[in-house]
């Protein structure tokens, strides 16, 4: 094998691995036509805590319970944390819609729906980049 050259290259991809509803993703840049969501997948920490928003707000709404407090009493869980997840009941709804579908990015977080979280509608779409439909 006298003469024979062997040539070797290095390719380096950025990426960032990102904890998303409990698993692991990773993420690359989105360059060179990288979709950022391959499919629609509905992330179940997303779906749950809205699921939780909705019922809670319908226990209120009925009667069932009269406020946030014996709510957070009856389900057993921080009265703080209840209404942190309660007020995912404010999100536009286009932006549940995209929960719902799976079509929020795939970076977001419940952390980051709970953590100063504008009521105006617009406002969410530009903090959390979603246009209109």
């Amino acid at each position: 094998m006298s003469g024979v050259s062997i040539d070797t290259f290095t390719v380096r991809v950025p990426l960032t691995l990102k904890r998303h509803g409990g698993r692991k993703l990773v993420i690359v840049p989105d360059a060179g036509g990288v979709p950022e969501r391959p499919c629609a997948t509905p992330d179940d920490t997303l779906l749950k805590a809205l699921t939780r928003a909705y019922r809670w707000k319908r226990l209120l709404e009925s009667g069932q319970v009269r406020s946030l407090n014996e709510l957070a009493e009856a389900e057993k869980i921080n009265p703080s944390y209840l209404s942190r997840i309660y007020r995912l009941t404010l999100l536009a709804p286009d932006i549940v819609e995209a929960i719902l579908d799976g079509r929020q990015s795939r970076t977001l977080q419940l952390a980051d729906l709970m953590d100063e979280m504008p009521v105006e509608w617009e406002r969410q779409r530009r903090m959390l980049d979603i246009k209109n439909k």
